[in-house]
């Protein structure tokens, strides 16, 4: 079942640009759960019908309860295949058509799409009353990602980041573990990925023929108009683009800051601050080095708690490889405590040193839990509980910290002091322009 929305309109831009502005207050409130009853059938709509949206449509379909109503999709190629494989459903090119002739018959969606266009069609999808599956990161930008969290609180729908990781035994295990004390109180978090998604050459000066099967204008969405090159945007290397994607760090920060983030009781940094390349004026940095400063918790030493983020080629000094018996892999993190160090991988068993201290310790055991069932279960109104990843208690806030830091590239070496109830960068007039951006004429979302 639904939240209870206004019938769409004929009007496509209702779902661009509102007449009022959500309040951008700070996402760390609950919001109160609905009491309708559960529902067999959770009615559901795609955006995105292949690569990570095809993904997200099968694990959801593992679900008795739910039902492919429509796709939307701006490739004609992937939206026939798409529809093939489920009869019955829907396809449209364009997102907006969509929600304007499908909200009544919906109660859900997923949001697949690249990550320019996460929080437009998300809070479109959310201000009709859908419940809504976004994948990470939750939005673009940090304006964005604060309206969505907002809008899922005004609304009362239920949310998931696709942060699927999160619901993993390995990242619960490592959660456990920060939580149940083995390593002492926690002093210092170094995270890595050995990813680049990043380009520091300029946009090739040249126009390619767009494909028969792509509509172009569509997929730009929100951005501004640009030519069409072959390879350079679409299908793959948007993220990339400061356009459309959020590099490295936005691509794999939300899967990889997920555990000590929760295990910690994080909420917002204090201040962050950029020690690797300048990213440029289209492309995001490779290589980044990031520090940030977060105010300590339960769970940590007193004062403060330094994080740090490396990607590409950038790797945790030897000292803190060291730790670890210098094994350290490609994408994981190192949390160190005042009893001892845990090693987390990413999408493995996590390990605490050093071996001798802890040999024959014993590792919690945890319950299964499916990341994809849980907000199927939330959405039909069958749990009685919000998402583990819910947008207005986590997620949202989690993708901002990761979205503070890829705004830092821009200004490297300089250290941005961050107030997040203002949702300001305070110190830094530059910097605090960027946290938003700017919209085609005509293609501004709804809640902003």
């Amino acid at each position: 079942m639904h939240a209870s929305k206004p019938s769409a309109s004929s009007g496509r831009r209702q779902f661009l640009k509102g007449a009022g502005a959500t309040a951008l207050a700070a996402p760390f409130v609950t919001s109160g759960l609905r009491a309708n009853p559960p529902s067999e059938r959770l009615r559901h709509a795609s955006f995105g019908a292949s690569g990570m949206a095809g993904s997200d449509i099968g694990s959801l379909a593992r679900s008795p309860h739910f039902e492919l109503v429509a796709v939307a999709d701006v490739d004609a190629g992937n939206l026939a295949g798409r529809l093939k494989a489920h009869e019955g459903a829907r396809g449209y090119r364009d997102w907006r058509e969509l929600l304007d002739k499908e909200a009544k018959n919906l109660d859900s969606v997923n949001v697949s799409t690249p990550d320019h266009m996460h929080g437009p069609i998300g809070l479109a999808a959310m201000d009709l009353g859908l419940h809504c599956y976004g994948q990470k990161p939750l939005a673009q930008n940090l304006r964005e990602c604060r309206a969505m969290a907002e809008m899922a609180r005004e609304k009362g729908v239920m949310t998931q980041m696709g942060i699927q990781i999160s619901s993993a035994f390995t990242e619960r295990l490592a959660v456990q573990l920060v939580q149940d004390g083995a390593i002492g109180k926690v002093t210092r978090v170094h995270s890595f990925s050995n990813k680049k998604w990043g380009d520091m050459g300029a946009v090739p000066d040249r126009s390619d023929p767009v494909p028969d099967n792509l509509d172009w204008d569509q997929w730009l969405g929100v951005a501004k108009a640009r030519p069409f090159i072959k390879g350079y945007y679409h299908p793959g290397n948007w993220r990339k683009r400061r356009d459309f994607g959020t590099g490295t760090f936005g691509d794999m920060g939300c899967h990889i800051f997920s555990a000590w983030y929760r295990a910690l009781g994080l909420t917002a940094p204090q201040s962050v601050t950029s020690h690797g390349p300048a990213s440029n004026a289209h492309n995001w940095a490779i290589n980044a080095k990031i520090d940030y400063v977060f105010p300590a918790t339960e769970f940590t030493q007193e004062g403060t708690v330094p994080v740090t983020w490396y990607d590409g080629d950038a790797r945790p000094p030897a000292d803190v490889a060291a730790l670890v018996d210098g094994k350290v892999p490609g994408q994981g993190s190192i949390i160190i405590g005042t009893d001892g160090v845990l090693l987390a991988p990413h999408m493995q068993t996590p390990r605490l040193f050093p071996a001798g201290k802890f040999e024959g310790y014993k590792y919690p055991k945890l319950e299964p839990r499916d990341h994809y069932l849980e907000y199927v279960e939330s959405a039909r109104g069958a749990s009685g509980e919000k998402p583990s990843a819910n947008f207005e208690d986590y997620s949202g806030p989690l993708t901002e910290t990761v979205l503070l830091g890829c705004l830092a590239t821009l200004f490297p070496g300089e250290t941005l002091e961050w107030d997040a109830a203002k949702l300001a960068v305070t110190n830094h007039e530059d910097a605090n322009a960027q946290v938003g951006r700017e919209y085609r004429e005509g293609w501004e979302p709804v809640g902003l």
